[in-house]
């Protein structure tokens, strides 16, 4: 299944003392390409609910390797990992493609609770969410502490 991409810009207050990119700043690259495809496309795919409450359960993230900052946008591909009843995880890397090289930063993982805001209480996976959910469905795919360890 196809991967849903983000080109997320890095910005000069991204990095640290050490010059590369602050391992906090990475939830926030997870969180533009979560919201970019939750948000912004899925409701384009008749899943119009999700853009109206998620609520963040888990994130797990591995740094791969330093990422230095520099002008041009990092990507960030998202998929699924697992759909459940009441819950989906999120898969990502944070990465370079270079020639059909990948220089992977990150490796992650986010569990995600859909959330009736006006009842402020979790709800199921609706059938139309679940649809649009499972076109992104790789359960194969990078998990967060299995591989290459951190620099």
């Amino acid at each position: 299944m196809p991967r849903h991409v983000t080109l997320v810009p890095l910005r000069w207050a991204d990095m640290d003392a050490y010059g590369h990119v602050n391992n906090v700043v990475y939830l926030r690259y997870l969180q533009e390409a979560r919201v970019d495809m939750l948000f912004v496309h899925a409701p384009k795919q008749g899943a119009e609910q999700l853009a109206e409450g998620v609520v963040v359960a888990r994130h797990e993230i591995s740094y791969q390797a330093q990422l230095r900052f520099r002008g041009e946008p990092v990507r960030v591909e998202t998929w699924v990992r697992r759909v459940g009843n009441s819950s989906f995880e999120l898969g990502y890397e944070i990465l370079d493609v270079d020639d059909g090289d990948r220089t992977v930063y990150a490796v992650a993982s986010t569990t995600l609770v859909p959330y009736d805001l006006d009842d402020a209480r979790p709800r199921r996976v609706m059938a139309e969410e679940r649809s649009v959910l499972e076109s992104f469905f790789e359960p194969e795919g990078p998990v967060p502490g299995k591989g290459k360890a951190t620099a």
